[in-house]
């Protein structure tokens, strides 16, 4: 059996790229998987396309990247990610949607964000030892 060693960034990048191509193509069916509830706020297929194309977006051109500017890209997408989290403990907070959604969308910011960290303590971890 062949083990197949994706890192981080690429597992990040092909991730986002899935999750932005659902909310792209069918934001309401994404929302749900989330936790949400698009019938009660029909609004919310028109964040989802945008959502969709910022994930897409932020996804292909970390993928394609390389050296400096990869690791710039991954720091965006820390800090995308680290928007999502605080605005998912928000509205946890604001009880504005379910405790369960608010776990799954922190959890997954959470993971996102915890994978671009370890991209980066990676990325020095290499340049020590080239150096």
């Amino acid at each position: 059996m062949v083990a197949l060693h994706i890192d981080p960034v690429t597992g990040l990048s092909v991730g986002r790229i899935a999750i932005g191509v659902g909310a792209l193509a069918a934001p309401s069916t994404t929302a749900r998987v989330f936790g949400l509830d698009p019938a009660s706020n029909p609004q919310l297929d028109y964040m989802g396309r945008m959502f969709g194309a910022r994930e897409i977006a932020l996804g292909a051109v970390t993928l394609v990247s390389r050296g400096a500017l990869r690791r710039n890209l991954t720091v965006v997408g820390i800090a995308v990610d680290g928007a999502d989290l605080a605005n998912g403990v928000i509205e946890l907070g604001q009880r504005n949607v379910t405790k369960l959604a608010s776990g799954m969308l922190i959890g997954a910011a959470a993971g996102a964000v915890g994978s671009g960290l370890l991209a980066l303590a990676r990325g020095r971890g290499r340049r020590k030892q080239a150096g």
